[in-house]
């Protein structure tokens, strides 16, 4: 098991690069006029990404859950492709990617990259990474909890994207 506790820290270790490249982008957000909206939801959504790394070991030592290579490598990879999802999303975006909703007056919508073939692909990434991360080791409550607390938080969140960048679809409630 330990490393599957090695994998799980490292994507802590990649969260926590997030949050860098997040802090210094917001700062280059407000610089520029940018306004946050959505803070209700951000603590939320903090601790439900902290749980999933928290209970993904938790349920493995404590539930004694098994290693399956085939599923379990197969995980792993779904884990490794949601990083560079992400990371691909961070890119495309520059300074305007970051983990809060903040939106620079004035600038167009990115339509380059994953943007290009979906609205919200750093979600897919979250949604992959959520079942994938628990069940590469067969922690399948974690994964469950984690991708049913996740869906009701994404709704939150998406709505909350969309009126900030003014893409909410017409009666759309804010």
């Amino acid at each position: 098991m330990w490393w599957y506790t090695a994998l799980v820290l490292a994507v802590a270790c990649e969260r926590v690069a997030e949050l860098v490249v997040a802090r210094r982008n917001a700062r280059w957000s407000l610089e520029r006029g940018g306004t946050e909206t959505g803070r209700g939801h951000y603590p939320a959504m903090v601790a439900l990404h902290t749980a999933l790394l928290a209970g993904a070991l938790a349920e493995t030592a404590v539930a004694g859950r098994a290693f399956v290579p085939a599923f379990g490598w197969t995980m792993v990879g779904v884990v490794v492709a949601a990083q560079a999802l992400r990371w691909w999303c961070i890119r495309t975006l520059g300074p305007r990617w970051n983990t809060r909703v903040i939106v620079v007056p004035g600038l167009p919508l990115v339509s380059g990259g994953p943007y290009r073939l979906l609205r919200h692909p750093n979600y897919v990434a979250v949604v992959a990474e959520g079942l994938a991360l628990p069940l590469v080791h067969g922690a399948w409550v974690t994964a469950a909890v984690f991708t049913g607390l996740n869906a009701v938080l994404m709704a939150v969140r998406i709505r909350c994207e969309n009126t900030a960048l003014g893409t909410a679809p017409a009666g759309a409630p804010a």
